[in-house]
C-alpha cells in the first residue's frame, strides 16, 4: 500500500467499500500502487496495468490494455466505441467483487503477462477516423483552417474529429465546428 493513495480510500464515497475490496485484490497480485489521474493506479515495472475508479452508477477496474486480454468470462466492457485499448470490469455491489475475486486476479495476472510480453494495442490511425460531412465542408471552404488542422498533432486531430462526429444532429455538429474554428487556426487542441 502506498500512503499517498490512502486518502482516496479514506474519503466517504458511494463506492468506498467496493473500492477498498478491489484494492486488496489488486495489491495481492504484487503490483505497485501509485496515484495517477487522481485515482489508484497499479503498475508493473513502471507500466500501467489497472486503475480503480468510480462513477455515479458503478465503480470499476480499468485495464489499460484490456483489448488484448482474453475475456473468457465475458466481463470486460468497452466504455464507448471510441475507446480503443482500455476495458473495464464494473461493479455495483460488494458481493459481486467477493464472488469474482479469483477471476479478477486471473485478469490482473493476464494483464501483467501482456505487459511482460511487450504487447501493444494497434490503434487506429488518425486518417481512419471519420470526418463529419459538416467539417469536411468547412475544410474544403477554408484553406487556412485545413492547413491549421493538418498541422495539429494526431491526438489533437482525433479529439476534434470525435467531438465533431459524435452529435446526432447536423445542426449540433455545425455549431461545435463553428465554436472552435479560431482555436484550430491558432494551433490549439480541443481542451487547450
Amino acid at each position: 500500500m502506498n500512503p499517498k493513495v490512502d486518502f482516496y480510500f479514506e474519503k466517504d464515497a458511494k463506492w468506498q467499500k467496493e473500492q477498498e475490496e478491489l484494492r486488496k485484490i489488486v495489491l495481492d497480485c504484487q503490483l505497485t500502487e501509485e496515484l495517477k489521474w487522481g485515482c489508484p493506479c497499479y503498475t508493473f515495472q513502471g507500466n500501467n496495468i489497472v486503475l480503480i475508479h468510480a462513477f455515479k452508477d458503478y465503480c470499476a477496474l480499468l485495464f489499460f490494455k484490456g483489448a488484448l486480454l482474453s475475456d473468457t468470462d465475458g466481463i470486460l466492457i468497452q466504455q464507448s466505441k471510441n475507446v480503443q485499448a482500455a476495458r473495464q470490469i464494473r461493479f455495483t455491489r460488494l458481493d459481486e467483487i467477493a464472488d469474482q475475486k479469483s477471476i479478477l486476479k486471473t485478469y490482473v495476472y493476464q494483464a501483467v503477462e501482456v505487459e511482460k510480453a511487450g504487447l501493444k494495442v494497434v490503434l487506429k490511425k488518425t486518417k481512419e477516423f471519420e470526418i463529419s460531412e459538416e467539417f469536411q465542408k468547412k475544410l474544403d471552404e477554408n484553406t487556412k483552417l485545413e492547413t491549421a488542422f493538418k498541422a495539429l498533432t494526431p491526438g489533437r486531430q482525433r479529439a476534434y474529429l470525435l467531438y465533431f462526429s459524435s452529435p446526432k444532429q447536423s445542426k449540433t455538429r455545425e455549431s461545435r465546428i463553428e465554436k472552435v474554428i479560431d482555436q484550430i487556426i491558432e494551433g490549439k487542441g480541443l481542451n487547450d
